[in-house]
């Protein structure tokens, strides 16, 4: 009977087994089959794939500066390659092969290759293709998982081919729509925008033709597509058009916001910050909108501001944003823009403090700081504190993490310029103290660093009390189980003990005397090593050696002179032709002035301060100088352009002629022919005017002084394009020789 009941149930089992075949087209096959490829494959493959999207989500860092990307992935370009295959047509049958496509290699699996994984499984163990059309109503669902799978695994070509197969087999499905979307996507990241913009606008043509009832949120992806398509081809009025009707109904919440900030930057780029305005205000009142999106918008519209009461009540905004503990993963960001906006009303002072904030938070990352190292550099740059605008310079080159971006370039520019600026000033300061010292008598010199030398002992002696300590109380935390814990550090027995034996390992066996510390102080009783060391004398504490160092040479104290004031006059000419600051200009050059300076910087210095003063509007300071040039210097070329300040040069000779003149000339020069050089040079310098191989023209002409006239002459030519052309590579090259010509 027992036997009976089996070979019954064995049959009915063959039986149910044989009417769920894939080769049969039932009803229950094919139940049995949507039913176990959905529940058994493929809702495992959706979740992989999901948890590939959200771990996307959750990496990308958004250059918040920049202009986001519609969608938030970055592929790499070098990854996409299309593979050398014959071409499959659209709409062409996607096949798989059963015994090669599952992908088995599965060490370095990631959510989208097991998302993939599945989509195939299903494919393979529960098609239903009987004569030509696929019976399995899930099929087409694993198609299209397999496709989203290999867009994100930047397999592109494959994924169009598997979107194909879906549009070529499943015309009518209710998921044709997001297939096409899909295909259109996958076509842009093949550089094929046009293809996607054609599909697109079809599918959205045929919509509105057919009256097809279109998901909402189909809509926003199409949308979407299409605008990602128009801003590949840089058509981006049209992709400004479909983010509008992307951002309409607002299904896809996270696209949706993203979409919207999309299209207050790119109104802002074109400088309509009231456009700009009224999408970032819509995106904060986007009540289910991801807060980074509300809080950028918030930044977003502080950039935009256009008038004084906006910006008042967009501070307003912001202050209640940092105000708010939920917000402080990005506050770093928010005390940037409000110390942006105080800057622009004039608050220095509220906007530095804000910039330290944002440098003190927490959250602060590599791009935001090096913007906020910017903004404090820039503050004190145009405040002409140029040493400390130049440190905040560096940590912008130090924190920066793309190097090759234009504004980083820009600040390096910045900084080596302020380098020379720096060293030079540096120059003067040091100069000028130890002149400073070495005027001094003797016993002043004396005083002066004999009260150096109490001060260090002073901060010495502190640091080794704060020192001893900490090391005192240091023993106290390891014995906190004692019966001593809680009495004050001398009641307590072990932590006396701890101290005492930690000061003689360091400072030995002292005497009970005033200034015990000072390292002249001999120890008394067992010497250990430690005490020897200790009673090594201390140098920065000896008075002969400051007094050794101070030069007593006349020929030091004048070259240290010498020093000082040609670094006062370059500081000059940096400060006028750099950085266009004629006031310190003109305080480095009429200081330098006044301490008899060389013969040859008497001129440059007058004719600099001229400029100067005449820049600032200054008639007579500038009148002053200009007597001086036209009196004691009549024969100069200075003195000739101020008598002929009217005198402008022609432009009859285009820049390719003045080319084949000056490798005209250079042959001349070369060929020996000195005097012919020079007399060529001066003729055409009228019609060279303002060109920019004026600087050329000049130095080629004083290379040919120098060959045939006296040094004296030379220099002065020289003198003249260093003068003129200073920040040129030119004005560089004469300098260079004068200082050689100098030694």
């Amino acid at each position: 009977m027992e036997y009976i009941k089996k070979t019954f149930l064995y049959l009915i089992l063959l039986f149910v087994l044989a009417a769920c075949s894939a080769k049969k087209d039932t009803i229950s096959s094919r139940n049995y089959h949507a039913f176990t490829s959905y529940f058994n494959i493929l809702f495992n493959g959706e979740e992989a794939f999901e948890k590939g999207i959200q771990a996307i989500n959750e990496g990308y860092k958004d250059d918040w500066f920049k202009q986001l990307p519609i969608e938030p992935i970055v592929f790499d370009d070098r990854k996409t390659a299309i593979p050398i295959l014959k071409k499959a047509l659209p709409g062409a049958r996607f096949s798989i092969n059963k015994k090669t496509e599952i992908n088995k290699e599965t060490k370095n699996e990631s959510p989208f290759s097991r998302a993939e994984e599945k989509a195939v499984k299903a494919i393979q163990m529960h098609g239903m293709n009987i004569d030509g059309l696929e019976r399995n109503g899930q099929i087409d669902d694993a198609y299209l998982l397999l496709g989203k799978a290999r867009y994100y695994s930047q397999r592109f070509v494959p994924a169009v081919e598997a979107f194909n197969y879906v549009i070529a087999n499943y015309p009518n499905a209710s998921l044709i729509a997001e297939t096409k979307i899909w295909r259109a996507k996958a076509s842009i990241r093949m550089d094929n925008e046009e293809l996607a913009i054609e599909t697109m606008k079809l599918l959205l043509v045929v919509k509105d033709t057919l009256e097809l009832d279109f998901d909402p949120e189909i809509i926003e992806q199409a949308n979407t597509a299409l605008a990602m398509a128009y801003i590949k081809s840089d058509s981006l009025q049209n992709a400004k058009k479909h983010l509008i009707l992307a951002t309409r109904t607002r299904r896809n919440i996270e696209q949706a916001a993203r979409n919207m900030f999309v299209l207050g930057q790119m109104y802002a780029k074109e400088n309509k910050k009231d456009s700009a305005a009224v999408v970032f205000n819509q995106l904060t009142a986007f009540k289910d909108a991801p807060k980074k999106y509300k809080i950028h918008a918030n930044i977003a519209l502080a950039k935009n501001t256009f008038n004084d009461s906006i910006s008042s009540d967009i501070l307003n905004r912001l202050e209640k944003l940092i105000d708010n503990r939920d917000n402080r993963p990005y506050l770093d960001q928010l005390y940037y823009q409000v110390a942006v906006l105080h800057e622009e009303k004039d608050s220095v002072g509220l906007a530095v403090s804000y910039y330290n904030k944002s440098l003190r938070a927490k959250t602060q990352e590599a791009q935001q700081k090096s913007f906020t190292y910017e903004g404090l550099g820039n503050l004190y740059f145009r405040d002409s504190e140029y040493q400390l605008a130049n440190s905040y310079y560096d940590s912008v080159l130090k924190v920066a993490l793309d190097t090759i971006d234009l504004r980083v370039r820009r600040v390096k520019r910045k900084s080596k310029n302020l380098a020379s600026l720096i060293k030079f000033e540096e120059v003067v300061a040091v100069n000028d103290s130890i002149l400073r010292i070495a005027s001094l008598s003797k016993a002043e010199q004396t005083a002066f660093f004999q009260k150096y030398i109490n001060k260090l002992k002073n901060a010495d002696e502190e640091a080794a009390q704060l020192k001893l300590n900490q090391i005192a109380f240091g023993g106290t935390a390891s014995t906190l189980t004692s019966s001593n814990k809680g009495k004050w550090y001398f009641y307590n027995s072990q932590s006396l003990g701890f101290g005492k034996t930690d000061f003689q390992k360091v400072w030995g066996n002292r005497k009970l005397e005033d200034n015990w510390r000072w390292s002249e102080k001999a120890s008394f009783g067992r010497k250990s090593k430690d005490s020897e060391t200790v009673a090594v004398k201390d140098m920065r504490h000896d008075l002969d050696s400051y007094l050794a160092t101070i030069p007593i040479l006349k020929e030091e104290i004048d070259s240290l002179k010498t020093h000082r004031n040609q670094a006062l006059y370059e500081l000059g000419l940096i400060y006028k032709e750099q950085f266009k600051n004629p006031k310190l200009a003109i305080q480095r050059l009429e200081r330098v002035a006044t301490l008899q300076p060389k013969k040859e910087l008497v001129l440059p210095i007058n004719w600099h301060l001229y400029q100067a003063h005449k820049d600032l509007g200054d008639v007579a300071k500038a009148s002053f100088y200009e007597n001086i040039i036209l009196t004691e210097y009549p024969k100069t070329v200075f003195a000739q352009i101020i008598k002929n300040p009217e005198e402008k040069a022609t432009t009859a000779v285009k820049v390719n002629e003045l080319a084949n003149l000056y490798k005209e000339f250079y042959y001349l020069y070369k060929n020996e022919e000195y005097i012919e050089t020079v007399d060529r040079i001066n003729e055409v310098l009228p019609e060279v005017g303002d060109s920019k191989l004026m600087p050329k023209f000049e130095l080629l002409k004083t290379f040919a002084i120098g060959k045939y006239l006296d040094k004296e002459a030379y220099k002065k030519a020289l003198e003249f394009v260093a003068v003129n052309y200073g920040n040129m590579d030119e004005g560089k090259k004469a300098k260079e020789i004068l200082k050689q010509l100098a030694k």
